[in-house]
């Protein structure tokens, strides 16, 4: 695992690290308090992936297109 805090982490990186606590919590190889560790890890890398996800998806809905579908810019989106 990095020393990189979670909110400051790419969708890449934090997708890489929760494989690898995926894994290691998969193997079984793990006792139980570093089990829990590893858990609550993992459940922050998901919540960092399910925001930057979020994220992507509100910059392409707010992409505009011109009459012929080319991009021309992008429009406010609601809320941000």
């Amino acid at each position: 695992m990095t020393d990189t805090p979670v909110e400051e982490m790419s969708f890449e990186t934090a997708m890489a690290e929760l494989e690898k606590v995926l894994g290691q919590l998969e193997s079984g190889n793990v006792e139980l308090d570093a089990s829990i560790a590893l858990y609550e890890r993992g459940a922050a890398l998901k919540a960092r992936c399910e925001t930057k996800l979020k994220e992507a998806e509100e910059k392409v809905a707010a992409i505009t297109l011109d009459g012929d579908g080319n991009p021309t810019g992008t429009k406010p989106v609601e809320g941000l």
